[in-house]
């Protein structure tokens, strides 16, 4: 006879003092596919058995004998702080709910309980406790060889095996002295990679960063080489450039495919000789400093073009390092989150604010093009306003509407987003299949899924009613 694989890993806790809702709840959970339950009626029994025993989340009634479910779930999180809480009420007073949520309660469901509610709620406590083992396994043992110092990458928080991946080439590319040509989109975090890449090659010198956008000829120049007392007029003193200041360290030069081909030829002097010419000097002076350049353009894409130096972009390319989009990494959006929406309610002397499921669902549906600068700044704004313990999506609904050139690009690759099989649906079809792939997406939230086609929550609504069609589990 086959075995049946247990789902998930670790058992989830069902705790309820009356035996027959946890009866309820466990063949309403075995009929969806868990089989791994564990029940309780005793709240004096929990903490003993968390102790002993592993378990996946807990779902925890509020109203118990012996030890009330709110007590339990302080002792709970104080001692299992990575353990997800499910509470369940009778009462949908919103201080209650509140009450449980500032004491770490990850969501709240009134009874009677809905099993789409359940699922739901049970869904997002699972993929976020995966993600979090997930980003444990990166952090302690990653999927190509086992990183030598993990703590070179702590700042850059991720789970994404890509991320991991680019980790181990800079632990190997680490000592060398040869350029490094970071590219990725805006705010895709490259300066944090060119800093892991200068605390992981050991340099005794500084990390210095230089934006070469928006500099003309001379001042990129003076700013990178610094000039000698003289040199122009005004030039009463000598001034250090930023390459002397990088001296056994690391220079970045961040937003590389703005420089002009004057300046091209000037920093091509530095790679190819490793020397450098203050203005109004005479004497070429040497440097050690490893050089780490960043853009956001497609270079190969410019020197086709014209733009950009053919000889100067070989020698940028002896190390490559791509960063993917804030899209492709999904997996790293609820540690992103959690991080700023922490680092926002400490700069603005909040308290600790609970983080709704349903938000994770609504960013998971928005291609980010400012990627995580977008989100952080986004956060940043939504903790300013937000006046109670729940943080509220009406902040991140909004973000992408108010994004014109994200709106734009919308509008340009609209057709890209849609394909069609040999034969056309009809309309009606078409609607229908549009509708449910959005349920299917916001995990049957209809208010995120009427955002997600532009629809109101009232059409949706009636639009799901007339034709009859159940919300996903």
């Amino acid at each position: 006879m086959e075995e049946t694989a247990q789902n998930p890993d670790l058992p989830l806790l069902i705790i309820d003092d009356d035996e027959d809702v946890s009866r309820a709840l466990s063949r309403t959970l075995r009929l969806n596919g868990f089989n791994n339950l564990l029940c309780l009626t005793d709240s004096r029994e929990v903490l003993p058995l968390l102790r002993r025993n592993d378990v996946a989340l807990v779902l925890l009634d509020i109203t118990m004998p012996h030890m009330s479910g709110d007590n339990l779930l302080e002792k709970i999180v104080g001692n299992f702080p990575h353990l997800p809480v499910i509470m369940a009420t009778a009462s949908d007073d919103l201080e209650v709910v509140v009450s449980c949520m500032k004491k770490g309660a990850f969501d709240f469901i009134t009874k009677p309980i809905r099993a789409s509610r359940l699922l739901f709620a049970i869904k997002c406590a699972l993929d976020l406790r995966e993600l979090r083992r997930e980003n444990e396994a990166l952090r302690l043992k990653e999927t190509g060889p086992r990183l030598k110092n993990p703590e070179f990458f702590t700042p850059i928080i991720t789970a994404d095996q890509q991320m991991g991946k680019i980790f181990n080439y800079i632990e190997r590319i680490a000592p060398s002295s040869q350029p490094v040509l970071i590219s990725g989109e805006t705010g895709v975090g490259k300066e944090l990679v060119a800093k892991a890449i200068h605390t992981a090659s050991g340099r005794k010198g500084m990390f210095i960063a230089v934006n070469a956008a928006g500099l003309d000829d001379e001042v990129f120049a003076d700013t990178l080489f610094g000039h000698i007392r003289g040199a122009f007029t005004g030039a009463d003193t000598s001034r250090d450039g930023q390459i002397k200041k990088a001296a056994a360290g690391t220079l970045f030069l961040d937003e590389i495919g703005d420089l002009s081909l004057k300046s091209q030829i000037k920093l091509l002097r530095l790679l190819q000789e490793k020397e450098y010419l203050p203005l109004g000097a005479d004497t070429p002076r040497k440097t050690d400093a490893r050089i780490v350049a960043a853009t956001n353009h497609n270079l190969n894409q410019m020197v086709a073009k014209n733009f950009f130096r053919k000889d100067l972009y070989f020698r940028l390319y002896a190390h490559q390092i791509e960063v993917p989009p804030l899209r492709k990494r999904l997996k790293d959006l609820p540690l992103l989150v959690e991080h700023f929406v922490s680092l926002a309610a400490k700069e603005f002397g909040k308290d600790r604010l609970t983080i709704r499921p349903e938000l994770f669902l609504l960013l998971e549906n928005y291609s980010f093009p400012g990627n995580i600068r977008e989100l952080k700044s986004t956060i940043f704004d939504a903790v300013s306003r937000q006046q109670g313990q729940i943080l509220g999506l009406k902040v991140f609904k909004d973000a992408p509407s108010r994004n014109d050139e994200a709106a734009a690009l919308d509008s340009q690759n609209s057709r890209a987003k849609i394909t069609f099989g040999s034969q056309l649906p009809s309309v009606r079809e078409a609607r229908q299949c549009l509708v449910l792939e959005a349920l299917q997406r916001s995990g049957g939230n209809i208010s995120l899924a009427a955002k997600l086609i532009g629809l109101s929550r009232q059409s949706l609504s009636q639009y799901l009613r007339k034709h009859k069609i159940d919300l996903p589990l």
